[in-house]
């Protein structure tokens, strides 16, 4: 089993992410290669909430022109929207 901090990398402080905590759904980006049961038993063990949803998106990262006319490419990401159950919060300070 993999350790909880290295399936959830940070959690998401946007304009979005600070939106939808009012409705009780929170957003981290997580490592790639992890599932959604796997972040649910990681937010869990992380925050103390219940979890009742999780939904993924992958990013593929954009190429990127360096200085030269050679393209680097930015790395590739995943997100988990998480929906928690009533009455549980996490404190995002």
């Amino acid at each position: 089993m993999k350790d909880s901090r290295s399936i959830i990398k940070k959690i998401q402080v946007t304009e979005k992410g600070t939106l939808l905590a009012e409705a009780n759904k929170y957003i981290f980006e997580v490592a790639p290669s992890s599932n959604k049961v796997e972040i649910k038993r990681a937010v869990e063990s992380l925050f103390d909430v219940k979890v009742t949803q999780v939904n993924t998106q992958n990013y593929i990262g954009k190429k990127k022109r360096q200085r030269t006319a050679k393209y680097g490419k930015r790395s590739d990401w995943k997100r988990a929207v998480v929906t928690l159950a009533e009455g549980n919060r996490i404190d995002m300070t």
